[in-house]
């Protein structure tokens, strides 16, 4: 005897509809119908009868979830198709008068699976036009398969007005057919609007059917071309009309399959057994027109079974099964081994066989039904639907131990019907489940409690009746003593604890919650079928965790198990909009709490995602709507792109047209378009925003009215409930914005009791008790200015003090006693310095400081500067990528250094402002360079560790590739977080090593001084405050020289210098007098006449040829007549160039050149001359080993070997500077660029000098100008001590003649010395100085960096 126990095993519990805290509002997923089905059957004896639950659902998967039939259907019953609206058109655009052919070349239907319950062999398409009907190849697809393209050919009428009918079908059969199957769309078109959608790559979108969320195929492409008459030989190309069916027997049998189909697609969704028995009879009809040898028996047995089985587990008839079984196994017979169709067969059989064997216990029944799913995955390749389904049975139908849940297989109905058992009968089943020892059968009891508790609310009198969680918690102890290893009891118990906590607060309940969901997991290994529901709670669980203890671990851990959940839900799972919105909610929170641009990147195109799944009508589309636009709105306040803000107007403009009237987010959709519109005035002055945004101010403000709803929500949040201080929050916060627009004292009063309340369920020790203090403050200080009581006040003043001390764990600061100035300083200080508010507010903090500290001239802005160069090292180490690196640094003040130094200058400190420089830019080279850097003389052990850890970061990819799954991106991220934690680890070890506790920290100008060993270094700083040079010498101390320049004329000189070089021109005077001359003055001192000095220029003076500087007059001076300059990015990177190395014997020479890179209409006609030019002046072998690369040989991989192999290098090819994405800066090879990302994973630590002949190699991004990213610095980076670049384009008819001059002065000697780079780039520019011939720009387009 069965008992019928309705509702769902408690396994997609709340959490995954959840309304997470969020700075911003969401929609609310509880509006949602996530997760309702049908009545199953618990069978109670024997644990049996739990396979048979299996079953039973697995059947209803692969045979009788097939979606009702939309109402466009092909007239069956006489109904009509639907019509497409019509597109206007242009007559003359649909003329056909001189074509004789209209053409169909191509079909393309996306999602044809979406919703699609029934497992589907192939999908095909039938056009009927002028009586002739034509019918596509049946087509298979795989599971994860988007898109099926069908590429047969087929005619159409010529005239524009004729009108086409076509239909998207689902077969369930890839050998012959009876009838065309399941419709999943159809409608009628004319032949002049295909062409039109055609010609303008218009797709035909298609609405979810009625009462249906989703629908399968949701968008149609035809590809239409109008033709003259095609040749003979090309008719055959063409697909042929179907055959009509003579009259007859072939004519009842289609109509008898037909009408089959239908009524049993309308006992699906009737769920009336008259329709049940009437489509057995047709089929039974069909059948007996088929006798043995008909080539559609097969068929007919197959329909006839699978409804047959239908039949017997609707009535539980199951003696009868014997009858469905025989047909399967007769369609079996007919389809041998090689039937496309066998497989599907064999499935079914299988599940008959299955079926008999949990109601009759013939063993052998389990035994064959195991053999045909062996067979089947033996055979179906594992992307196959049929393959999934026959895998799912074989693992969890066939292993009692693990279980499908009905979640998988659900169908949704309204949540409203939810409870159909008195709270006795719930009583009562749990008292027998506990007696039965069925664990299986008390999940579900305890999950209908559960739904009851939800649907019964406070006042109604069934709730008093039902368990409560307390007993609830009891009842599953109890089934886990008994079945310690059932993961649906361990999960069912950590959602009743999930419960209890968001009733009671008490931690403890979390924290185990937590314990049991990991366990939970471990239980459900990847391919378990609700490993994603398990990934989800333990997600949820984690992330109200964070919210309280505000551990970033536990916040990124909880984005980790939300990806794989989401990676684990294909689009059409019921479960993944839910999902989405929990992923995108948790990436917010991160992205607020760190500032990581990715985070922000990837919540807008999650949200873009969810939106995509909500059509419009849906009732959670304005809800989708608002969250994308309040995301995009983040994006604009944190990068200020005006797109995104006009982006998110116009879809808070769509939310609020959608918001019904009344609807509870209606006044704030309102109230944050009107924000939006005023930001939008501020940056573009139109009057038109203005008055809008007060206008819809003004309707919001009518709506507030709307507060009696947070009085209601607080009244039914009762004390001791969990959400009761948020509800507090929210209708204080709403009263004070009425008071602010109204001015209502009555409103005020009532904020501050609201607010003192909430602040008293906010303990000392609640993480969001700061919080309370900082609102109260605020309200009581708004109501000192209306009232003027001092009282107010003075209590406002307290409260921010214990606020900022909580925040700062008591810092005994707070008690000085100083003046107004001063607390504002200490307090931004303060906020800089909190080590749990995250990076990013920390990191602006520091930077509002520098504001506040520059503007009134305080004493504490030089460590303001300090402070965010230091938090925006630690903010820039902690993003995983070096392009997101580059991307984020462009969100912050790309002068920080430069005005750090000069912040330095002006308070005397120059070694000071040296050390600032050197700290705060070339911040992504530097943080690289941590991963390689030597070490001696430290423990073996402690070595080996922190060689290992930088080893893998330096490893790490430096983006992630498009269309990479978004569990592994967060799943890197997440690797590359702990790898950082445990470098970090691994360096504070190293301090404690004596000799070591400076390792790695910002060098002192101590250290520093050492980059002039032989000649002084210049350092040029470009600030707003002011433009000056430092000169630093080896032994005396550093000179500091204020330049008669300021920041704007500079730029203005780099913008005339650009334009100059356009025109083949030089440099001017202007850039001799006001920057190199005043330096030049005072070089005497430490650099003789013809040394050599190094210049390491900063922000725009990185844009100036200073090597090139002179009077440009007759008999004038000029810097190549007194020094021959070198550059370098910083003084650590000189440093590093000075390493001495073994050097080898033999000279490794290799000249790469590429005259015809991949791509490319030119050819560099230079290249070959140019390479065998090098080769003629570098002394002959042994002394140098000569490499020539070119052509077809001069590809990516062969010139990176060359770069490897070689440590001399001559590249001469065509360079390209990416400004938007400068690692992906490139020397074109014949296949693919030779990247900067790709020499910079390369280790060139033992390579001496390398001559890029190749255009602008040395320039870098003028938005990140002291990061200094280019192919010239990414040699220097990875090792190579002497590089030779370009700054701009080069001429291919003049280079030779410097290359000539440079290699002659370099080895004329016959010795190869990498030192002499320098000085022999600066003869062979002085050798052709006088040569008119070259012009000026292409004389001093080459530069030298390094030693």
């Amino acid at each position: 005897m069965s008992s019928f126990v309705p509702g769902h095993f408690n396994d997609y519990p709340p959490p995954l509809g959840e309304v997470p805290s969020h700075p911003e509002r969401h929609q609310d997923l509880g509006q949602t119908n996530l997760v309702i089905i049908e009545v199953l059957q618990v069978v109670i004896y024997t644990m049996l009868a739990t396979v048979y639950f299996v079953i039973t659902l697995l059947f209803r998967f692969a045979t009788d979830s097939v979606p009702d039939p939309p109402d466009d259907t092909l007239p069956a019953l006489g109904e009509e198709p639907s019509h497409l609206e019509q597109h206007p058109q242009d007559p003359e655009e649909t003329h056909l008068s001189g074509v004789q052919q209209v053409v169909i070349t191509s079909i393309r239907a996306t999602d044809l699976t979406l919703g699609l319950r029934r497992i589907p062999a192939g999908f095909h398409v039938a056009v009927k036009a002028d009586g002739a009907e034509y019918q596509t190849s049946n087509k298979p697809v795989d599971v994860d398969q988007v898109i099926v393209e069908w590429n047969e050919r087929i005619l159409l009428p010529c005239e524009p007005s004729s009108i086409v009918r076509i239909s998207v079908y689902a077969s369930f059969e890839l050998g012959p057919m009876l009838c065309h199957r399941e419709v999943l769309r159809t409608f009628e078109i004319s032949i002049g609007e295909l062409l039109d959608r055609s010609k303008n790559s218009h797709l035909i979108m298609f609405q979810p059917e009625q009462e249906e969320v989703i629908s399968p195929c949701t968008s149609l492409f035809m590809t239409i071309e109008q033709e003259q008459r095609l040749s003979d030989e090309n008719d055959a190309a063409v697909l042929c009309p179907l055959s009509l069916p003579t009259p007859g027997d072939l004519d009842i049998l289609v109509l008898e399959t037909d009408n089959g189909h239908r009524l049993l697609a309308q006992h699906r969704r009737r769920q009336q057994s008259v329709d049940l028995n009437q489509s057995i009879e047709c089929f039974q009809r069909a059948s007996d027109l088929c006798p043995v040898d008909h080539p559609y028996r097969p068929a007919a047995l197959f329909n006839l079974a699978t409804v047959k089985l239908i039949s017997c587990q609707a009535n539980g008839a199951h003696p009868d099964l014997d009858i469905p079984l025989s047909l399967f196994q007769g369609a079996l017979d007919l389809r041998p081994i090689g039937h496309p169709d066998r497989s599907v067969t064999q499935l079914h059989l299988s599940i008959a066989l299955l079926s008999r064997f949990v109601n009759q216990g013939f063993q052998t029944d389990g035994d064959l039904a195991g053999e045909l799913l062996r067979e089947v995955l033996s055979v179906c390749h594992a992307n196959s639907h049929i393959y999934r389904a026959a895998l799912a049975i074989e693992r969890f139908a066939l292993h009692p131990a693990g279980s499908i849940h009905a979640n998988d297989l659900e169908q949704e109905r309204p949540v409203a019907s939810m409870p159909q058992l008195s709270p006795d009968q719930l009583a009562y089943l749990a008292e027998q489940c506990l007696r039965r020892d069925d664990p299986h059968a008390l999940d579900e009891v305890i999950s209908l409690h559960y739904d009851a508790l939800g649907y019964y609310n406070t006042t109604h009198t069934c709730r008093g009746q039902l368990l409560d969680l307390d007993e609830a918690m009891t009842l599953i102890r109890e089934t886990l003593a008994l079945y310690p290893r059932r993961s649906m009891s361990l999960n069912t118990l950590a959602n009743g604890l999930i419960a209890r906590f968001e009733q009671r607060g008490n931690y403890q309940d979390l924290d185990e919650a937590i314990v049991l969901h990991r366990e939970a997991l471990a239980l459900r290994p990847v391919g378990h079928t609700d490993r994603s529901m398990s990934l989800i709670n333990l997600a949820a669980a984690l992330s109200t965790r964070f919210d309280h203890r505000g551990n970033d671990q536990h916040l990124d851990e909880a984005i980790t198990h939300d990806s794989e959940a989401l990676a684990l839900l294909p689009v059409g799972h019921p479960h993944r909009s839910a999902s989405l919105n929990n992923l995108v909610i948790r990436l917010s929170t991160r992205f607020n709490h760190r500032g990581n641009n990715e985070d922000l990147d990837q919540a807008i195109a999650l949200y873009r995602e969810a939106l995509a799944l909500l059509p419009v009508g849906h009732p959670d589309r304005p809800g989708s709507l608002y969250n994308l636009a309040i995301t995009l709105s983040t994006h604009f306040d944190y990068r200020g792109n005006d797109q995104y803000l006009d982006e998110s107007i116009a879809l808070h403009r769509e939310a609020v047209a959608l918001f019904p009237v009344g609807h509870r987010d209606q006044a704030a959709s309102l109230d944050t378009l009107g924000n939006r519109l005023s930001t939008r005035f501020d940056s573009r002055r139109n009057d038109t925003d203005l008055d809008q945004a007060i206008a819809l101010h003004r309707e919001a403000l009518a709506l507030l009215p709307a507060i009696a709803l947070y009085r209601e929500s607080l009244a039914l949040c009762l004390v001791g409930h969990r959400d009761r201080s948020t509800a507090l929050n929210s209708l204080s916060n709403q009263l004070f914005i009425r008071c602010n627009h109204r001015g209502n004292d009555e409103d005020l009063d009532q904020t501050i009791a609201l607010q003192r309340e909430a602040l008293a369920l906010h303990p000392i020790g609640h993480p969001e008790r700061s919080s309370s203090l900082n609102n109260l403050a605020t309200q009581l200080a708004t109501r000192f200015e209306h009232q003027g009581n001092g009282e107010d006040l003075n209590e406002s003043r307290e409260h921010l003090c214990c606020a900022l001390t909580l925040l700062t764990q008591h810092d005994p600061r707070l008690g000085e006693d100083t003046d107004n100035l001063n607390d504002v300083m200490h307090h931004l200080k303060i906020a800089a310095n909190v080590v749990s508010a995250g990076l990013l507010p920390r990191l602006q903090a520091s930077l509002r400081w520098i504001r506040h500290a520059h503007q009134y001239s305080h004493d504490t802005e030089l460590e303001a500067y300090a402070t965010s160069i230091q938090l925006l090292d630690a903010f820039m180490s902690a993003t995983a990528s070096v392009s997101s690196r580059h991307n984020a640094i462009k969100d912050f003040p790309h002068t920080l250094a430069v005005d750090a130094a000069s912040c330095a200058l002006r308070s005397g400190d120059v070694h000071r402002a040296i050390e600032l420089l050197e700290q705060g830019r070339t911040l992504i080279w530097t943080q690289m360079a941590r991963f390689r850097m030597p070490l001696d003389n430290l423990p073996e052990a402690l070595t080996k560790t922190f060689r290992d850890i930088s080893f893998l970061l330096d490893k790490l990819p430096a983006n992630q590739l498009e269309g990479t799954p978004r569990v592994d991106v967060e799943a890197e991220a997440t690797r590359y977080r702990r790898l950082v934690e445990d470098w970090n680890r691994a360096v504070e070890d190293i301090w404690k090593i004596e000799g070591f506790s400076r390792f790695l920290l910002p060098p002192l100008f101590s250290d520093l001084q050492d980059a002039a060993h032989d000649v002084p270094v210049v350092m040029l700083i470009a600030s707003k405050l002011s433009c000056d040079a430092i000169i630093i010498p080896h032994k005396q101390p550093p000179t500091s020289i204020q330049l008669p320049i300021n920041f704007k004329k500079l730029l203005t000189l780099v913008s005339t210098f650009q334009e100059a070089i356009e025109k083949e021109a030089g440099p001017k005077g202007e850039l001799w007098d006001k920057v190199v001359h005043p330096v030049v003055k005072n070089l005497g001192g430490f650099a003789r006449r013809g040394s050599r000095v190094w210049w390491c220029p900063t922000s725009a003076f990185n844009f100036l040829p200073l090597h090139a500087a002179g009077e440009y007059r007759e008999n004038g001076q000029s810097l190549l007549q007194l020094y021959a300059s070198s550059y370098t990015p910083s003084l650590v990177a000189l440093m590093r160039a000075r390493r001495s190395h073994d050097r080898s014997p033999s000279v490794l020479f290799a000249a790469i050149g590429q005259n015809h890179p991949d791509g490319a209409s030119f050819t560099l006609d230079g290249v070959e001359p140019e390479l065998e030019l090098v080769r003629s002046l570098l002394p002959p072998s042994p002394s140098v080993s000569f490499t020539k690369i070119t052509s077809v040989d001069a590809t990516k991989s062969r010139a990176l070997h060359a770069l490897r192999d070689n440590t001399w290098l001559h590249f001469a090819c065509h360079g390209t500077q990416n400004y938007e994405e400068p690692f992906k800066s490139a020397f074109l090879m014949r296949d693919r660029p030779l990247s900067l990302l790709d020499i910079t994973q390369t280790d060139l630590s033992r390579h001496q000098f390398a001559f890029l002949s190749a255009c602008e190699t040395a320039v870098g991004d003028f938005h990140t100008p002291d990061e200094v990213v280019h192919l010239v610095a990414g040699l220097q980076f990875a090792g190579m001590k002497s590089v030779i670049g370009t700054l701009w384009k080069v001429n291919d008819a003049t280079v030779q003649r410097l290359v000539e001059a440079f290699y002659k002065n370099l080895c004329g000697d016959g010795t190869m010395n990498s030192k002499r780079a320098a000085r022999a780039l600066h003869r062979a520019v002085q050798s052709l100085a006088c040569d008119k011939s070259i012009p000026l720009d292409q004389r001093i387009v080459f530069i030298h960096i390094g030693v």
